[in-house]
């Protein structure tokens, strides 16, 4: 599936579950259990950039909901830096949704 495909079917099922709370402590286990936390952390850049400049680079943008969670699942490089980010293709759309969430938030603890 392409990422233009992949963020087409992110949009729709977005769009049809609505905005729901963010569970901070449930994105964070999840994180740390699809490997993100190895390459990520909140506020320096490791292997890749840090969850808050994710954040700002998004910031105001109508679909960085769907941008991020998509990039999530297709993994790829470019964005951030010639580093790839491994795809992770077995999430659940509704943990996507919560990454990307989490990640949008700048990696809230609370």
């Amino acid at each position: 599936m392409t990422l233009k495909h992949t963020v087409l079917a992110a949009s729709a099922f977005f769009a049809v579950t609505g905005a729901q709370a963010l569970d901070a402590a449930a994105a964070k286990a999840l994180a740390a259990k699809s490997a993100c936390l190895a390459c990520h952390a909140v506020d320096k850049k490791m292997v890749g950039p840090s969850y808050k400049d994710v954040a700002a680079k998004h910031k105001g943008q109508a679909d960085a909901l769907v941008k991020v969670a998509a990039r999530i699942k297709s993994g790829g490089s470019g964005m951030y830096g010639p580093v790839p980010m491994p795809a992770q293709p077995n999430l659940k759309d509704d943990e996507l949704k919560l990454l990307a969430q989490w990640v949008l938030a700048g990696a809230p603890d609370k």
